[in-house]
């Protein structure tokens, strides 16, 4: 059955919104403000992540664009590398952005219920029931078909972005922090010694995991090649157009964290974008985020739910998971068996979310192999499509500069977590090499039961 080509320019620019802006943005700047310990070293990392970020962005632009084919991530690992690495990498991503899809659920039920549930049934149950219903919702709605589901996600899109904007409006309303300006934060070292550029230079690197992981997801919008209009000259505009709303956007919101809460203050500080709100809202501050936060979780919610059963969707197609995982329904072309088993994924780990938060530490590491890995695919594809017209074709300028800084960064990132955290790094490669074995044996299995009927 042939992909219907149904996702247009904006449908793709606020996918990858989506896919990138999660909850991360509300949490990760205190870790970033604590790595860094001064304001000079915090800004600087978010200019460094969002400069790699542009990096990867121009890479994956062209990948998608001399590669546009649904599920494309598991697709170049596929074809450049070896299915088994394909199936290692994508079955990491899937999980954790289950176990990403359950937690980030269940922290916008803990924000739903204290506006519609009384004190006393504000439980870890009803949170969990209502985070479930929230994933079962958008299941139904995605059965609908790519059209609707799209749809949906132009809204929820605008919405999130429409909140952040709100937020950053908090800069207007006037310091919080005004004893800041009496005593600048100093960079101080384990030894008590001044500080060198070595240890600049591993506080930036522990600030960049978190940036990184802040920053992430847009490579995903890749898997959607196959279902988008003239996708040779769409997907590299969505994915530039998309990361350039949201590097604007991450600029300024920590901008106006630093501004409001104070440079000190936001090392410790909880609830980031609750304070923001407050200073905008007063009372009512946390009502109205509690509902903002709600509505950004229903984006991410439902943008995983079109993402990543595509992905499982090109491993039944080539075989590295059954068959089943390759069919459709016949009237929206749903890939139904994969959407099922992701959704149910993912209701399943909220009971486990705290397992699965330990879990996300050691893909974090994992990740920055398979973006590393998957960027470097662009090296193999420009020699196999070098017969395409250039004309239909997306070719990026300071080539290969870009994609070396992207690899070298994401590299960088990888040591630093290994440096920072061992076990996090050993036991990422450990669930890795598990998952080429599932698929090596998951092979031998099916080849066994191919070869009785092919003797018939």
């Amino acid at each position: 059955m042939s992909n219907k080509k149904q996702l247009s320019l904006f449908d793709l620019s606020m996918i990858v919104v989506s896919l990138v802006i999660g909850m991360g943005i509300f949490r990760t700047p205190v870790n970033v403000a604590a790595g860094a310990q001064v304001p000079e070293l915090f800004f600087s990392a978010w200019i460094i992540g969002g400069l790699v970020a542009l990096c990867g962005a121009l890479t994956y632009a062209e990948i998608g664009s001399r590669f546009p084919v649904t599920g494309g991530y598991y697709k170049i690992f596929s074809a450049f590398y070896h299915p088994s690495i394909a199936f290692a990498i994508n079955c990491i991503i899937v999980v954790s952005n289950a176990a990403s899809v359950a937690g980030v659920s269940l922290i916008g039920a803990e924000y739903f219920s204290k506006i519609i549930l009384p004190i006393e049934l504000q439980t870890e149950f009803y949170r969990i029931v209502i985070a479930a219903i929230t994933i079962a919702l958008f299941y139904v709605l995605n059965l609908m078909g790519l059209k609707v589901s799209s749809k949906t996600q132009n809204i929820l899109s605008m919405i999130k972005i429409g909140m952040v904007l709100i937020l950053i409006c908090a800069i207007f309303t006037g310091s919080g922090a005004e004893s800041m300006s009496n005593s600048l934060p100093a960079f101080k070292t384990t030894t008590g010694i001044a500080p060198s550029w070595t240890d600049y230079g591993k506080a930036l690197g522990v600030c960049l995991i978190a940036v990184s992981f802040t920053f992430g997801g847009y490579q995903q919008t890749i898997n959607f090649g196959g279902e988008t209009k003239e996708a040779n000259r769409v997907i590299p505009r969505a994915i530039m157009t998309g990361l350039a709303i949201i590097i604007v956007l991450y600029m300024a919101i920590n901008y106006a964290y630093v501004k409001v809460i104070g440079f000190e203050q936001l090392k410790t500080a909880e609830s980031i974008a609750a304070i923001l709100a407050g200073k905008l809202f007063g009372p009512a501050g946390f009502t109205i985020l509690s509902c903002l936060i709600y509505f950004s979780v229903l984006g991410y919610v439902n943008v995983n739910l079109l993402s990543n059963p595509r992905a499982m969707y090109a491993m039944g197609e080539e075989g590295a998971l059954p068959k089943i995982f390759k069919k459709r329904t016949k009237k929206n072309e749903v890939m139904f068996v994969s959407l099922t088993v992701f959704a149910v994924i993912s209701v399943f780990t909220l009971f486990y979310a705290q397992t699965f938060d330990k879990i996300l530490n050691y893909t974090i590491f994992l990740d920055c192999i398979g973006m590393a890995t998957s960027a470097a695919t662009i090296f193999f594809l420009r020699k196999r499509t070098a017969h395409l017209d250039k004309k239909t074709i997306y070719s990026m300028k300071l080539y290969p500069l870009l994609p070396l800084i992207f690899i070298a960064a994401y590299s960088f990132v990888g040591i630093s977590i290994y440096a920072n955290d061992p076990e996090a790094g050993r036991n990422g490669l450990l669930i890795f090499a598990g998952f080429i074995l599932i698929y090596f044996i998951n092979r031998f299995f099916s080849h066994q039961q191919e070869q009785p009927n092919d003797k018939n």
